[in-house]
């Protein structure tokens, strides 16, 4: 099977039939080699059902959790858009074809370097990189106005939510034990109210896990 039916067939069978209906999203999907993303050794279950252990720590999100965390974006042609926990540049990939800009937040200079020559190499010139902390954000190019989370939390990313512009919405799968939700945060003036249209579980942005705390 060629790379180009696996993805016609993730499309189809797993994202058409799960209330993935944007034809953005859909056409989105079915347009960004998933996997250019990966290893050599995992091509051949890159379009596959599950998330991938990819080594070294990274992980590259399920396709379906993927697809409806960027259907619940309602990402626009204008908007600029920030992705955080990204480790292969392919949540990036699949938002610029989607967004004006694309702002992708890496740990390292090295992965930093490996995804921006990936990215441009296949073509993704609207996606910036930048060597941040998740914890940080990226507060000197804010406001945004998507925000996604390239991994599971388990408490409010407030500052987060502080570098949306008005209207913005920040995506993100939250835990509650072994039970989680896509959540999607909109900001509206000073307010910010919250849905959850979708179960959902990957792997947590470990970043962004609580730091421990001392018990005496």
């Amino acid at each position: 099977m060629t790379y180009a039916r696996a993805r016609a067939n993730m499309v189809d069978r797993q994202l058409r039939p799960n209330r993935v209906d944007d034809p953005r999203v859909l056409a989105a999907m079915g347009e960004v080699p998933r996997e250019l993303f990966v290893p050599r050794h995992l091509r051949g279950v890159a379009y596959s059902d599950e998330d991938l252990d990819l080594g070294d720590g990274r992980r590259l999100i399920e396709p379906l959790v993927l697809a409806r965390m960027v259907q619940a974006a309602e990402v626009r042609p204008q908007d600029s858009a920030l992705v955080v926990g990204d480790d292969t540049g392919y949540c990036a990939a699949v938002l610029s074809r989607l967004a004006s800009t694309v702002f992708l937040l890496a740990p390292d200079a090295a992965r930093t370097e490996a995804i921006d020559r990936l990215l441009t190499e296949a073509g993704y010139d609207n996606v910036v990189v930048h060597i941040g902390e998740p914890r940080v954000g990226l507060p000197q190019l804010a406001p945004f106005d998507v925000i996604l989370l390239a991994g599971s939390i388990v408490v409010e990313p407030r500052h987060l939510l502080e570098q949306l512009a008005d209207g913005g919405r920040l995506v993100a799968v939250m835990m509650r034990g072994l039970a989680g939700r896509i959540t999607v945060w909109k900001r509206v003036g000073e307010a910010i109210g919250a849905t959850s249209p979708f179960d959902a579980a990957i792997p947590p942005l470990s970043a962004l896990l609580p730091e421990p705390s001392f018990v005496f």
